[in-house]
């Protein structure tokens, strides 16, 4: 008889169905001695490296106690300023505890008592502030663009007379700030002393080197081929500076922007000499008249004041945060 022919296919089917056999006999085996440990004893556990305390803090640990004292550090007066503002006795909470009296009668007392303009205060400090970062933003990026972009003489000089004159404190100033803005209010009141407009002045000038010079960093990282490109299509300094570079810059302008405003919202000393009528004065030479008293210093209304303070700035922190760590690190190299 001949032989019978095998059915195509039936040998790679028994082939095949012995491989996946083999490999999940393999797979088993594998997993056992896994639990096993060495294969050879049931119930065997792999052998747990005991913890060394020393080596874990070497490692990581001394991040976590660096991290956490950081935290702790930087809550403690925010915490502090909250539980002062709370406390209804207009004493702070030094020999107490911590929140140990609640109560809103600060922040009632400062927003309605006739003596203490604080809303007039608050809304000078904002105008001054929003004012001041607008106008160091789009002069200081005009500064910023020209010395980037453009070759002329003095250019270098104008570079290291920009650092140089950070290295002076503003104290030194002051005096001559003074006197300067008295004699210019005898020729134009509008600019002078005892105004907002001069006060504006002062900062933009006290602003501008710094910002400019952080910025002129930033604008070297954008390739100069984009610059080219826009000429070859007819485009000048102005239609490139407007319609393209601001766009690529957006986040160096919006950390100057927030940096001007908290400089203008915090600073005393320029505001207390130039700002002399009550109503023109801002909320952080209006809060000071509020502990500046020896015989009663309401630190709460003070507290209030801060806290209340604080909070636009932390608004626009907030909404510019996504442009706040590319716009202080993109500048830093080429």
């Amino acid at each position: 008889m001949a032989a019978q022919q095998p059915v195509p296919g039936t040998q790679t089917g028994l082939v095949i169905g012995e491989a996946e056999e083999f490999a999940d006999a393999s797979t088993r085996a594998s997993v056992s001695i896994a639990r096993d440990g060495r294969g050879g004893g049931a119930g065997r556990e792999l052998p747990r490296k005991p913890f060394n305390l020393r080596r874990w803090f070497a490692a990581t640990g001394w991040r976590h106690v660096v991290g956490v004292v950081m935290v702790a550090f930087s809550l403690f007066p925010i915490v502090f300023v909250i539980s002062s503002s709370l406390n209804p006795h207009g004493t702070l909470t030094g020999s107490n505890a911590l929140f140990s009296a609640i109560g809103l009668e600060s922040y009632v007392r400062i927003l309605t008592d006739p003596q203490v303009p604080f809303l007039t205060w608050f809304g000078n400090t904002l105008m001054i502030a929003g004012i001041t970062a607008v106008l160091t933003v789009f002069l200081g990026a005009l500064a910023a663009y020209s010395f980037s972009r453009m070759r002329f003489t003095g250019r270098r000089f104008g570079l290291i007379s920009i650092v140089v004159v950070q290295m002076f404190p503003q104290l030194l100033a002051v005096v001559a700030i003074f006197l300067l803005m008295s004699a210019i209010g005898d020729w134009f009141p509008a600019i002078g002393l005892n105004t907002h407009i001069g006060l504006i002045m002062v900062y933009l000038g006290g602003a501008l080197g710094v910002n400019t010079y952080l910025m002129y960093g930033f604008f070297n990282t954008v390739p100069a081929s984009i610059d080219e490109a826009a000429k070859i299509d007819g485009a000048g300094h102005a239609r490139i500076f407007f319609t393209i570079i601001l766009r690529l810059v957006a986040p160096i302008l919006a950390v100057v922007a927030l940096l001007s405003f908290i400089a203008s919202v915090n600073e005393f000393v320029v505001a207390s000499v130039l700002l002399i009528d009550t109503d023109k004065q801002t909320l952080a030479v209006g809060l000071t008249k509020l502990v500046s008293n020896p015989r009663y210093a309401d630190w709460s209304a003070f507290s209030a004041g801060a806290v209340i303070a604080a909070l636009p700035v932390v608004a626009l922190f907030l909404f510019l945060q996504k442009y706040i760590v590319g716009g202080l690190t993109a500048g830093a190299v080429k």
